[in-house]
């Protein structure tokens, strides 16, 4: 079984509340309509702006009363407040509105998860062969410094842990261990460092343990790549995807205190549905 029936299995388990603030969108309202009819998610209607709202909002960021209440009027900003009280368990947005909008109501009412201030996204890849690995970022840090690079990779190893049961993490470069030299390989050897993961290692020594122990490096078992940038992981996904027939889940943003779940705006019906149920699946439970 694969983790995408794994977490529709889950999902129908747990039937949690999930809530989707475009339901004006014929794809969220239909998807919706799938989600509960199959018994895989509550959906859960965008509510009239509350004290409890109100109170998550002043909490995760101080601010004026009057400025939390206008704030609440945005739906996207009320969702991810309704994800803070405990109102829904999951929030599905991104249909209608933009990536950087979706973010920017998480940061401010759901706030990041312990140890990771970067918000950041990544894909589930999963091969034809059986294999499935997580891919980040390759949607929302265009040029991350490494600072973000270490949050991308902590948040990703949270992520795979939760969806494929153990995290294999590789810090991906052009040079394996010492042999090479320059601004992006000193930048990745510096998270390495600083999070304990496997790096600065070349993607065929990250996959193959022959070729990593030819490299003089213990490795070859990742199933969690993190990219040293947008181009790099965006490129790489797509290739894998038309060259080697790989289905890609996602983007799934990770590294908030809640799933949030940012959707292309592209998506389909099954997009939506595939998507929303791995973000339960990565939720507490």
């Amino acid at each position: 079984m694969n983790t995408l029936d794994k977490a529709f299995d889950v999902a129908r388990a747990r039937k949690p509340h999930v809530i989707l603030p475009e339901m004006d969108d014929p794809r969220i309202a239909n998807a919706a309509a799938y989600l509960q009819a199959n018994g895989l998610a509550i959906p859960v209607p965008l509510a009239a702006p509350s004290g409890r709202q109100l109170e998550a909002l002043m909490d995760m960021r101080p601010m004026k009363e009057a400025l939390a209440m206008r704030m609440l009027q945005k739906p996207l900003i009320r969702a991810a407040a309704m994800l803070s009280t405990g109102e829904a368990d999951v929030m599905v947005a991104g249909a209608v509105s933009p990536t950087r909008r979706v973010i920017e109501a998480a940061a401010i009412a759901v706030g990041m998860d312990e140890g990771v201030s970067t918000p950041s996204s990544f894909f589930l890849m999963s091969f034809p062969d059986g294999r499935e690995m997580i891919f980040a970022d390759c949607a929302v840090n265009v040029a991350p410094d490494a600072g973000q690079l270490a949050d991308i990779a902590r948040a990703s190893h949270r992520s795979a842990t939760a969806l494929l049961g153990h995290a294999e993490v590789a810090l991906l470069s052009f040079s394996t261990g010492t042999s090479g030299t320059g601004p992006s390989v000193e930048r990745v050897r510096e998270v390495a460092a600083a999070t304990g993961f496997t790096g600065p290692i070349q993607a065929d020594a990250a996959l193959n343990s022959a070729i990593a122990k030819q490299k003089g490096i213990d490795s070859g078992r990742a199933n969690t790549l993190i990219f040293p940038s947008l181009d790099a992981g965006n490129i790489a996904y797509k290739l894998a995807q038309e060259l080697g027939g790989a289905q890609a889940i996602g983007p799934i943003l990770q590294g908030f205190r809640r799933p949030v779940c940012d959707l292309s705006r592209g998506a389909s019906v099954e997009d939506i549905v595939a998507a929303t149920v791995i973000s339960i699946a990565m939720s507490p439970g």
